[in-house]
């Protein structure tokens, strides 16, 4: 079986060019259960450049599901079998002003909109930065 990934590498993804935000937003919490937004900001916010896009999109996926441990390994193998939308897709950079850097490894970190860390990764040499998906219109 095909394995996918959504992992970029040197990749600075900028917001969406009609996301409706000027500043940076944290994703509000809506009722008991966690928004895809949500589990995303906190995951990445709270630990920069430790997980890959895949970590984190599949812990979404995880969550959502209600899977157990010993679920995991299989389920990972059966989400990636098929391709994913990538973090150009995620609502952080579409809707609520985040940008998002990933390192050689792969690892992770977002920047609020017109930040240092946001400006510096969109011009930094020999990183490929790319725009955020549009919304459907």
């Amino acid at each position: 079986m095909k394995i996918h990934t959504t992992n970029y590498t040197n990749t600075f993804i900028l917001v969406a060019d009609d996301c409706p935000v000027e500043s940076a937003e944290v994703p509000p919490q809506k009722g008991d259960s966690r928004s895809v937004a949500t589990i995303q900001f906190e995951k990445v916010a709270q630990n920069p450049y430790r997980y890959t896009s895949d970590d984190v999109l599949f812990s979404v996926y995880a969550e959502k599901q209600d899977l157990t441990s010993e679920e995991l390994d299989a389920a990972r193998e059966q989400f990636f079998s098929k391709g994913q939308p990538c973090f150009r897709a995620s609502p952080l950079t579409k809707r609520y002003g985040w940008g998002v850097h990933h390192d050689e490894q792969g690892k992770m970190a977002i920047y609020p909109v017109g930040s240092e860390g946001y400006l510096k990764w969109s011009q930094a040499p020999g990183v490929k930065v790319l725009k955020a998906m549009k919304s459907a219109k």
